[in-house]
């Protein structure tokens, strides 16, 4: 979780950049509500956004693209273009553990798991990056309310409006992982992808262009 030197990770000049360090494990276009999770797996994203059937609504038809930390990783994680931020959900559930296997084997791994669901309003329409939880991560930390509080059983929720709502630009951190989980990017709009899935990435460097 130690910061990089500034330097150390150039912003790409691209319409979103990546999230994170890691592997790119999926992206790809949202159909009808639906996503690829690994070969002959699938989930939706009003399951991965905790059955919210109206934020869902607005990445109906949009993209994604999932960016798996291994313990190895550098554990922070960016906005991936310029958003406000406008409400965060934090959704209860287990606490599998993350990674190419458990993706391949478990039914609806991001969307059984504890995560934190944080709402952008962007120049490309609404943007959702997930935080997802995992075995032994202690915890999921953001810049703006430190560390999420594990609830079992209740979803908590924080809107910002007016002035009180931050902005962050393409690259600025917004939260970390104390080990490594995986980060989910919805956008509401086509995007044209940098990266094929499988690739390794690094943080800053185009995501879609």
């Amino acid at each position: 979780t130690r910061a990089l030197k500034n330097d150390a990770r150039p912003l790409a000049k691209s319409r979103f950049v990546m999230p994170a360090d890691g592997e790119l494990s999926q992206r790809g276009s949202i159909a009808e509500g639906a996503m690829i999770q690994a070969k002959g797996r699938y989930y939706t994203a009003m399951a991965l956004l905790g059955g919210d059937s109206e934020a869902a609504e607005a990445f109906h038809h949009g993209s994604f693209a999932t960016i798996y930390l291994s313990p190895r990783d550098y554990h922070r994680i960016h906005m991936p273009t310029t958003g406000t931020l406008r409400r965060t959900c934090y959704v209860p559930g287990d606490l599998f553990a993350v990674n190419k296997s458990t993706a391949q084997t478990v039914d609806q791994l991001f969307a059984r798991n504890e995560r934190l669901v944080c709402y952008f309003d962007t120049a490309d329409g609404p943007l959702a990056v997930v935080l997802v939880g995992a075995i032994i991560v202690a915890g999921i930390e953001t810049v703006w309310g430190g560390v999420e509080a594990p609830s079992p059983n209740d979803i908590r929720e924080t809107i910002w409006s007016g002035d009180d709502a931050p902005t962050f630009a393409a690259g600025d951190e917004i939260g970390r992982f104390f080990l490594g989980s995986t980060v989910i990017v919805l956008a509401s709009t086509t995007l044209d992808w940098a990266e094929q899935a499988g690739a390794a990435v690094r943080v800053k460097a185009k995501l879609a262009v």
